[in-house]
């Protein structure tokens, strides 16, 4: 049984089935993604796309692989691409069934030939595997495979061109391919003995790509074909195609890392199982250590996201030393000061929250041990300067940055130069994690006796808190300013402020939090998380669509984002208690219908503001679903304590009711 399953009716319908993508992962940051009926529709879609050097950089090497059937002299084309508005072949139209567990299974009827395709990325390794299984026919079939090259980067688009070179050269079992000198061997074998290479180089002009379109970018792309394999199959044989940076030695070899890699693949089975399985591929090893992919199929890694999504990728499934083990190179990032920290002032803050979810797994003393010394120098690099002359405390405790027309908070979009939503100046957010970040470091320091830091430390806390007080105050208004500067204590609702409700150390009461928790209720919250900015502000974009310009736009002032509802959820329960599971549990449900559509087991990076909250962005984003599984982890360590505290009440009441009987029965036999 599987979440993710579509019938021959979705699948027919292209409407329907090309807004559904698919993604596997090798854990390395290579990667396969199309859609489910195999149709590229971006120019990130591919069976291959791969770094080639130590770079973040991905390259698309093998775009895709064009099966077709051949019965009784009758070809029957089972690939689907766009040429200019027109869908040639349409294979699409023979898909009977896709299954996406225990890994991406098409099945095909053509006449009395049912053919069953498994898209198995393997981990560790930069190697994708098809294994084709002839589940019935009337007699031998013919299957033809013809591989479609790029061999480009992700970002770019393949042209026809005089200096590709269209040659096969034979190697055990199939052949190996480079279009250009600058690129590794792309190593093409399958496991079955005497199939055969047919050596046919050509172009194929105007593949067409109707996203990239969509989006504002070029969508056409030429493909370089250097020849087909072609084999007969029996009723029930199977042929496992490979394509690979490391030749096969064997036909064996083939067969045992299918056999293998397939055996270890989980089954997902439901909603929560698929977003684990999702958490669990934006997570890779690189020669540097560990690491997370922002999103798929557009961004490398990122600190902030890779700080906010951590918690719900990895420690809600227990993974505490993959955890640990990009923590540990994100704190040589911030120990070295390098550019990608110092042009973000809430990312050496936010590694203190994330340090404070650790915690609960592995104990406040393993974190001082670990990341003692980094917190304490993150802090004094604020304090002394170390961040750079736009990010800097000031003397009243409050954290100020400000760089013209650079953003240096999450709402970072830049159109033409200019930042859409520059928050120069004292940004909320920045400010409620600097407070938790100080608090936090001198909670650790006074359990584990570092006297110097506590009494270098121990007033500001205090200091900061009535700054905050002062500076983000507005007039008339309950909630705290966004944003406050030389000339303007900025009023926007935004849902920056939720984050000052939902950490460990809040600088504000009750009284407050529950004002902001009102305000983002009124004018932020939707089914899909919390809006950038209130729909009653002139600003306020309900669509995140039109050209990339518009699209950064909207992004951060109306579209919805996932991952601040951690702290609106946090919020509540910091203040209602128990009393909000239900409530909680409301929200979780509304995305369990998200993973059947976009990206198919996953979660969007944002959604439009306005009904029906269209999704947007990255059809895959690690602190959307990182969002949601830490949602999930709290309303599960809430209810696993109430049935502990239930537990522990009802062995009470046993034990008081067994003295009791054994003390009727004593004076009965007196």
């Amino acid at each position: 049984m599987s979440a993710l399953t579509f019938d021959k009716s979705e699948l027919g319908n292209l409407e329907y089935s090309l807004q559904r993508e698919m993604l596997a992962t090798d854990r390395i940051g290579g990667y396969m993604s199309t859609t489910i009926v195999c149709c590229n529709t971006r120019k990130y879609h591919g069976l291959m796309v791969t770094p080639i050097d130590g770079s973040d950089r991905t390259y698309v090497l093998l775009s895709s692989l064009d099966e077709t059937v051949v019965q009784h002299d009758q070809s029957f084309h089972l690939a689907l691409h766009r040429f200019r508005g027109v869908y040639e072949p349409r294979g699409h139209k023979y898909i009977t069934d896709f299954e996406y567990t225990p890994t991406p299974t098409i099945t095909y009827r053509v006449g009395g030939v049912i053919l069953r395709k498994e898209l198995l990325w393997i981990h560790h390794r930069t190697q994708l595997m098809i294994r084709y299984t002839l589940a019935d026919a009337h007699s031998r079939t013919r299957l033809r495979l013809r591989p479609f090259l790029a061999f480009r980067d992700k970002h770019a688009l393949s042209k026809a061109n005089m200096e590709a070179d269209g040659r096969s050269y034979p190697i055990p079992g199939g052949v190996k391919c480079r279009l250009y000198r600058s690129f590794p061997w792309l190593y093409l074998q399958t496991d079955k003995p005497g199939t055969e290479f047919v050596a046919a180089p050509d172009w194929y002009y105007g593949f067409e790509y109707p996203k990239e379109i969509e989006r504002g970018y070029d969508g056409y792309e030429d493909l370089l074909t250097t020849g087909y394999f072609e084999t007969e199959l029996e009723k029930g044989e199977s042929i496992i195609f490979s394509a690979s940076l490391d030749q096969m030695a064997s036909p064996e070899t083939i067969d045992e890392i299918f056999a293998d890699s397939l055996a270890r693949r989980t089954h997902k089975i439901d909603f929560i199982s698929c977003l684990r399985h999702s958490a669990r591929q934006f997570m890779i090893r690189r020669e540097g250590g560990a690491e997370v992919v922002a999103d798929y199929p557009w961004e490398g890694s990122d600190p902030r996201q890779t700080l906010v999504a951590l918690p719900g990728i990895a420690l809600e499934q227990g993974r505490t030393e993959e955890c640990m083990q990009v923590l540990d190179r994100i704190a040589e990032d911030l120990r070295s000061g390098t550019d990608r920290i110092r042009r973000q002032a809430d990312t050496p803050l936010w590694f203190f929250w994330t340090l404070q979810q650790l915690e609960m797994h592995v104990g406040a003393e393993e974190v001082w041990k670990r990341y003692g010394g980094t917190m304490k120098g993150a802090l004094e690099s604020y304090r002394d300067g170390g961040m750079g002359r736009c990010i800097l405390m000031h003397d009243n405790g409050l954290v100020w940055a400000a760089a013209e027309n650079v953003p240096l908070t999450w709402m970072d979009s830049v159109i033409d130069g200019r930042a859409v939503t520059p928050r120069s100046g004292y940004a909320v957010e920045v400010n409620a994690l600097w407070y938790n970040a100080v608090c936090y470091t001198l909670e650790l320091a006074r359990k584990f006796g570092d006297e110097g830091f506590t009494a270098a430390w121990d007033s500001l806390p205090e200091k900061t808190r009535t700054a905050f007080a002062e500076r983000f105050r507005i007039a008339g208004e309950s909630h705290p300013a966004d944003y406050a500067n030389e000339t303007e204590t900025n009023a926007f609702i935004r849902p920056n402020m939720v984050v000052a409700c939902g950490l460990r150390y809040t600088m504000l009461d009750e009284a407050q939090r529950i004002e902001v928790l009102r305000t983002v209720e009124q004018h932020l919250l939707t089914p899909k998380g919390l809006r950038s900015l209130s729909p009653r502000n002139p600003l306020y974009k309900g669509r995140c669509e039109g050209s990339p310009g518009e699209r950064d736009f909207a992004g951060k002032n109306g579209s919805v984002w996932i991952w601040p509802l951690v702290f609106y959820v946090a919020a509540r329960f910091g203040i209602e208690g128990d009393g909000f599971l239900t409530a909680a549990g409301e929200l979780l449900s509304h995305f369990e219908e998200d993973i059947q559509s976009d990206g198919i087991g996953s979660l969007s990076e944002l959604y439009d503001a306005d009904p029906p909250y269209t999704a947007r962005g990255a059809v895959s984003a690690a602190w959307s679903v990182g969002g949601v599984l830490a949602i999930h982890d709290m309303i599960r360590r809430r209810r696993e304590a109430g049935r502990g505290e239930a537990a522990d009440a009802g062995a009470a009441t046993a034990t008081r009711l067994a003295a009791d009987a054994v003390s009727s029965a004593r004076k009965s036999r007196k």
